[in-house]
């Protein structure tokens, strides 16, 4: 079936260009999205497992949306913070990266509630929202090695007695559902 010019290319169209290429022609195409962009090299090194720390291009992308320099006048971006956890999941979605990155959105996200004044509602409900499906990936993980993630989530609780806008509450409530924390009692 042709396609008019019109219509907008789908991903049908490109899996059938792309056995027009030889392996040569497969690699220099991928070699160009790779210095097309930032994005596409943390996309590339995390799928196939290389550099020592494949997360880090994830965590500066959180930082520098969930928890901007005020001083520059830089915006936050819930949305752009969020998307950079959904692309480590399109391109690894390793269970213990899903959990380090959305800890550290919330730990970036009580650094930047900490150090400025902010009253949006839609910012503390996105905190709240990501804290739960840390929860989430940690019990995807074997309970031995949740202790690091919980002992993290559980400092989160103490910090967010400074929030307001019910954080605290939440998060005491999503913890205590998840019924993670049976070794930290007591502790």
């Amino acid at each position: 079936m042709v396609r008019s010019k019109n219509a907008s290319p789908t991903w049908s169209d490109v899996r059938a260009a792309l056995l027009d290429f030889d392996s040569a022609g497969l690699r220099r195409l991928v070699q160009d999205l790779y210095t097309a962009s930032k994005d596409n090299q943390a996309f590339l090194h995390a799928r196939l497992g290389l550099g020592h720390d494949q997360l880090q291009p994830f965590k500066a992308c959180i930082s520098n949306w969930i928890c901007p320099d005020v001083m520059k006048n830089q915006p936050t971006s819930v949305s752009k913070a969020k998307k950079a956890i959904a692309d480590y999941k399109k391109a690894i979605g390793r269970p213990d990266g899903m959990a380090e990155l959305s800890i550290f959105y919330c730990e970036e996200a009580f650094c930047f509630l900490e150090s400025c004044s902010m009253e949006d509602e839609t910012y503390f409900a996105a905190l709240i929202r990501m804290y739960g499906r840390s929860l989430e990936f940690l019990s995807s993980l074997p309970a031995a090695e949740r202790a690091t993630y919980l002992e993290r989530l559980d400092k989160l609780r103490t910090r967010a007695r400074n929030v307001g806008w019910g954080v605290e509450e939440e998060l005491n409530g999503l913890w205590y559902a998840a019924a993670l924390n049976e070794h930290h009692e007591g502790e």
